[in-house]
């Protein structure tokens, strides 16, 4: 007699400071094969909370609320890491500029046999309505020198919207608190041989409200993650798991005009 497949669970962790707005639109689009929606909230000073609470009752997965007691998204991540139950972990951000929708195929990549699903928004298919001219050429430069220091092939480099299996954990610790999280996640997940796979990702403009990024500050502190990261591992570098990128590289235009979705 065959075994039943079980589907694996699958926690979304979705940090938020002053979202209210934004997460009426964003979690009732959360799709069925999600378990848990694990929102942890950096002391917003909004109706955030209220507006979660309101919209628990007509989402499917529950939605576990997490007040957040240090700060920064690295923080929010760590601690919505060692709360989520799932099987497979999904980093979502609350602004809307990461489509829930997409949430299979990263789910679909994992089950495929890869240990990581990197969204990139510079691969076939994917593409950005919010990429300006200088974050493109910050994230360019910066992933040019990633994959120059670490023999790594990645296309996309400060993008949040990523999926893994929980056991990645063991093999990686999340020790910053800033914008800088998603740099070192993939850093050090290259670094501990697991294997990665990139998915095409359409990034959009936040709904509602501003950015709590700061292109100059978060961008210098991505820069001091990837010389740290790489002089505690000079000799040891691992080779990719993977050999080449599954999509074809293409960096995305600089506006929302020029993308075809």
């Amino acid at each position: 007699m065959e075994e039943k497949y079980q589907a694996p669970r699958v926690s979304v962790v979705i940090p938020a400071l002053n979202e209210a707005q934004n997460l009426r639109h964003v979690l009732p689009l959360i799709p069925p094969v999600v378990t848990e929606i694990v929102l942890v909230d950096g002391h917003s000073t909004d109706d955030t909370i209220a507006v979660v609470q309101q919209l628990g009752p007509t989402i499917r997965p529950p939605i576990h609320i997490i007040k957040q007691t240090g700060k920064g998204k690295g923080d929010a991540l760590r601690v919505g890491f060692a709360a989520s139950v799932g099987d497979i972990i999904v980093t979502l951000d609350a602004d809307g500029s990461t489509d829930p929708r997409e949430i299979p195929l990263f789910v679909e990549a994992l089950l495929r046999g890869n240990d990581f699903a990197k969204g990139s928004r510079c691969v076939l298919g994917g593409g950005s309505h919010d990429f300006t001219a200088l974050r493109r050429v910050g994230n360019y430069a910066l992933r040019k020198l990633v994959n120059l220091l670490f023999r790594t092939r990645f296309s996309d480099l400060c993008y949040g919207y990523n999926a893994f299996w929980k056991y990645c954990l063991d093999y990686i610790e999340v020790d910053c608190d800033g914008f800088e999280v998603e740099t070192l996640i993939h850093l050090r997940v290259h670094k501990a041989n697991l294997k990665i796979v990139e998915v095409p990702s359409v990034e959009y403009r936040r709904i509602y409200g501003k950015s709590n990024l700061n292109a100059f500050h978060d961008g210098w502190s991505v820069l001091r993650t990837i010389v740290r990261e790489r002089s505690r591992n000079f000799s040891t570098l691992p080779r990719p798991r993977y050999p080449v990128n599954p999509y074809i590289i293409t960096d995305p235009p600089a506006s929302k005009e020029e993308i075809t979705l």
